[in-house]
C-alpha cells in the first residue's frame, strides 16, 4: 500500500508508457492481419494499406474498444491471487506490459506474425509463476489455447478453399465473369459485413452502453437478436455500395479481369477486419493498463473488472497507429508475400475464411488466435489452388507461435525482478 501511495503518480505515468509501448507492438505486428493479404494480393498498396488500416484501426480501437475488460488478461490468473499485496499486482501488470510489447517487436523484427492476446498472457502467467507458483496459473486455460493453435489454422484452411473454389466456379470460371461478378460479388460483400459486424458487436460493443441503447429504443429486444439485427442491416449496406461501385466499373465492352474487381471486396475486408481488429485487440494494452489504473484510484483493493477510460483507450489507439505506420510493413510483407502468391480473389478468401473462424470462436468462447486463423487461411489457399507454399516460412511461423508465451513469461520475470529493485518492493 505504502508504495502505491508514495508513487501515485509515477505508476500512473510508467503504466501510461509502458501499455503504449505494448500498443505499439501490436501496431507494428498483428496490423497484418488486416492489412497483409490486401497488399500481397496487389489489390492495395502498401500506402493505401497503411492509411486505411490507420484510420479504421484507430476507430475500432478508441470507438469500440471495450469500456469494461477483466483485470488480468482472459482470467489467466485469479485476481484474489494477489489481494494481499496490490503493489506485486501493480509491478506484475506493468512487467507484462513491457515484456508483451518487446517480445512484439522482437518477432516484428523477424517479420514473424505471431499472437498478441498470447503474448499478454504469457507475460502475466510468468511473473506470477515466479512471484506465486505454478499453481497460480489456470493450466486449463492454457491448454485450450495450445488445442487452438493445431485446429484452428486447419479448419481456416479448409474454409479458405471452399470460398475460393465457390468464387471461382460462380465467378472467375463462369461463362461471363464481369455478370457474374456484378450478380454475386455484392453478395459476398454482403456477407462480409455481417461476419465483420457480428464478430466486433459480440466481442466489443456488448461491453458498452449499446446495448443499454438498444434495450432503451426497441424494448425487451435480446441482445443476441439486436446483433444479428444490426449486422444484417451491415450486410444490407456493403451489398448496395459493393453493388454501386460495380454497376461504376463495370460495362460489358471491359476487358474480363474479373480478378481487378475483387479489389473491390478487399476495400471491405480490409476496412471492416482493421476496425474490428483495432475494437478487439487493444484491450491487450489497455487492459493491464485500466487495472493498474483502477487498483491505483481503490488504494489496493483488486477488482475482477475495471473500467477503461477514454484516455487510455486514447492511448492505445495511438499506440496501435503508430506503431503500424512505422514497422507494419515487416509482417504485411511475411503474410503477404513470403507465404504464398496471392490474387485479390485469393486475398479475399482468405480473408474472409479468417473472419468466419474468429467469430465462432467469439460466440463460443473458445480462444482463438487472429494471426494463427489468417496463416492457416493463406497457406489453405496456396494449397487448394495449386499454388507453391513456401513451407520453410510457414514452419518459422509456427516456430514463433511455440515460444510465444514461454518468451513472454520469460521477458515478464526479467522485467518483474528489475522493476522491483526499482521501487525497492519485496
Amino acid at each position: 500500500m505504502e508504495f502505491i501511495i508514495d508513487n501515485f503518480y509515477l505508476i500512473i505515468i510508467t503504466s501510461l508508457i509502458f501499455g503504449g509501448f505494448m500498443a505499439y507492438g501490436i501496431g507494428a505486428n498483428d496490423v497484418a492481419n488486416a492489412m497483409g493479404t490486401s497488399v500481397g494480393s496487389k489489390a492495395l498498396t502498401l500506402t493505401q494499406a497503411l492509411v486505411i488500416a490507420a484510420i479504421f484501426e484507430f476507430l475500432g480501437a478508441y470507438l469500440a474498444g471495450a469500456e469494461v475488460t477483466t483485470t488480468i488478461k482472459e482470467n489467466i490468473v485469479a485476481p484474489e491471487t494477489f489481494s494481499d499485496n496490490p503493489s506485486i499486482f501493480v509491478l506484475g501488470m506493468m512487467s507484462s506490459l513491457l515484456a508483451a510489447g518487446a517480445w512484439l517487436l522482437l518477432a516484428t523484427a523477424f517479420g514473424l506474425p505471431v499472437s498478441t492476446t498470447h503474448s499478454i498472457i504469457g507475460a502475466i502467467a510468468g511473473f506470477s509463476i515466479f512471484y506465486i507458483g505454478w499453481g497460480s496459473v489456470n493450466w486449463v486455460y492454457v491448454g485450450g489455447i495450445t488445442f487452438s493453435w493445431i485446429i484452428t489454422p486447419l479448419i481456416a484452411a479448409l474454409l479458405s478453399g471452399v470460398i475460393y473454389n465457390s468464387a471461382k466456379r460462380l465467378i472467375i470460371k463462369s461463362k461471363n465473369p464481369l455478370e457474374s461478378g456484378r450478380k454475386y460479388i455484392p453478395i459476398y460483400a454482403g456477407l462480409v459485413g455481417f461476419i465483420i459486424s457480428a464478430m466486433t458487436l459480440n466481442k466489443s460493443l456488448v461491453n458498452t452502453d449499446i446495448p443499454l441503447m438498444i434495450t432503451n429504443t426497441f424494448g425487451n429486444l435480446d441482445i443476441l437478436a439486436a446483433i444479428i439485427i444490426l449486422s444484417f442491416g451491415a450486410a444490407l449496406l456493403c451489398y448496395m455500395v459493393s453493388r454501386l461501385l460495380l454497376s461504376h466499373y463495370i460495362s460489358t465492352s471491359e476487358n474480363p479481369d474479373i480478378e481487378g474487381k475483387f479489389a473491390i471486396l478487399m476495400i471491405f475486408t480490409a476496412c471492416s477486419i482493421a476496425f474490428a481488429h483495432g475494437s478487439n485487440d487493444v484491450a491487450n494494452a489497455v487492459g493491464p493498463m485500466a487495472a493498474i489504473i483502477n487498483t491505483i484510484e481503490n488504494l489496493g483493493s483488486i477488482e475482477a473488472k475495471s473500467v477503461v477510460p477514454e484516455w487510455v483507450l486514447l492511448t492505445g489507439a495511438i499506440g496501435i497507429v503508430l506503431g503500424m505506420l512505422t514497422l507494419g510493413y515487416k509482417v504485411i510483407k511475411t503474410i503477404g508475400e513470403k507465404i504464398t502468391k496471392l490474387k485479390p480473389s485469393k486475398g479475399f478468401a482468405a480473408e474472409m475464411s479468417t473472419a468466419i473462424v474468429v467469430l465462432f470462436g467469439s460466440i463460443s468462447g473458445v480462444p482463438l488466435s487472429t494471426t494463427h486463423t489468417l496463416v492457416g487461411a493463406v497457406v489453405g489457399i496456396g494449397y487448394f489452388s495449386g499454388n507453391k507454399v513456401n513451407y520453410k516460412s510457414v514452419v518459422e511461423i509456427i516456430s514463433s507461435w511455440f515460444v510465444t508465451i514461454p518468451g513472454g513469461a520469460i521477458l515478464s520475470i526479467i522485467f518483474f525482478v528489475i522493476l522491483k529493485a526499482i521501487f525497492g518492493v519485496n
